[in-house]
């Protein structure tokens, strides 16, 4: 399950908006979104990118991409 919580934190730590995330990854900031509310799944490369763009350790991508 996806912590969106921690993922907003994680992109304020950054002082990334939605709109530059979504541009960041080649996507339409509505696409993210629904990726953030499980409307849909990101996909291995994605959260790939969303690690390094965010600048995540191992502990926290697992913690926002297979929160429990």
């Amino acid at each position: 399950m996806f912590d969106e919580p921690l993922f907003r934190y994680m992109m304020n730590r950054k002082k990334l908006s939605m709109s530059a995330v979504a541009d960041q990854l080649g996507m339409n900031e509505v696409t993210l979104y629904r990726k953030i509310k499980g409307k849909s799944d990101f996909s291995r490369a994605e959260i790939q990118a969303l690690k390094n763009i965010l600048g995540m350790s191992n502990a926290e991508c697992i913690s926002v991409f297979f929160a429990e």
